[in-house]
């Protein structure tokens, strides 16, 4: 059984994350077949829009947890190929159709999209704050969200699809058994479209879309060093066993009280 599956509806290609015991967590090899599948929709002459959706109770469910704590590498392992869809290389749009949780790097999977469908019953989660040492501070701003919304995604707290419907971050929200068909007739739409004017549609648009600057970049990386390391695994570790983590924190207890700054990130990077 593929664990990513692909369909032809013309020329619109489904891309089908195909692991529902897993809830589609993010294993090296599903992120190696999804490379491949997004590589394919690429190059092809004949397919002009996705969509992205999975099996059975979740979207995706992220970090495959199990995998990062046998290999002992938070976050996985990305694949040897390039994967047009994560790099933003893709020019064809392409459909969220949420069939269930999206949660880490699902939501991140989704957030990527241009269009989004969901069926009432979805789950969204920026888990970043539970797994790092920086929550997601970016993926509000990424959706124009205003700032306690944004806040509390970055802290990690789980939202309704209806929630979601309600601030802008989803276009439509349907029953499960109008999941498919919905996403379907919104790329039939796409395809009334003048080719060129479709791709350079979505090209624009995404260029338009907010970003954080270079300097909170910098912020972000110099952040992610600030804390004891150790937590990474730990947060996985009490994940999989479904326990309560037991985190340390910092190396040094007097780091909480030294956080850099973006003046300070800026001259050091200027010296």
């Amino acid at each position: 059984m593929a664990i990513v599956e692909t369909e032809r509806h013309g020329q619109v290609l489904v891309v089908r994350m195909n692991r529902p015991d897993r809830l589609n967590a993010l294993s090296h090899e599903m992120r190696t077949q999804l490379a491949e599948a997004w590589t394919e929709f690429r190059r092809s002459a004949e397919l002009e829009v996705a969509i992205f959706t999975g099996t059975g109770r979740g979207f995706c469910a992220g970090e495959d947890m199990k995998e990062s704590l046998a290999n002992n590498q938070p976050g996985g392992r990305e694949p040897a190929i390039e994967d047009p869809f994560m790099s933003g290389a893709l020019e064809k749009p392409v459909i969220a159709a949420v069939n269930g949780f999206a949660m880490g790097g699902g939501f991140m999977l989704v957030e990527r999209t241009d269009l989004r469908v969901a069926v009432r019953e979805a789950i969204f989660e920026v888990s970043e704050a539970k797994r790092w040492l920086l929550g997601g501070y970016n993926h509000g701003h990424i959706a124009n969200l205003p700032y306690p919304i944004a806040m509390e995604m970055a802290l990690g707290f789980r939202f309704a699809a209806q929630r979601f419907y309600e601030i802008g971050f989803l276009n439509r929200l349907v029953d499960a058994e109008e999941l498919m068909p919905t996403a379907l007739a919104m790329a039939e739409h796409l395809l009334t479209l003048p080719p060129a004017s479709r791709v350079n549609t979505v090209h624009m648009m995404r260029q338009m879309r907010p970003s954080p600057s270079p300097e909170h970049q910098a912020l972000a990386t110099a952040l992610h060093e600030r804390g004891a390391k150790s937590d990474l695994m730990e947060s996985r570790a009490a994940f999989a066993e479904k326990r309560r983590p037991n985190f340390k924190g910092w190396d040094d207890p007097q780091d909480r009280y030294q956080l850099p700054t973006i003046d300070k990130v800026k001259d050091r990077t200027q010296r």
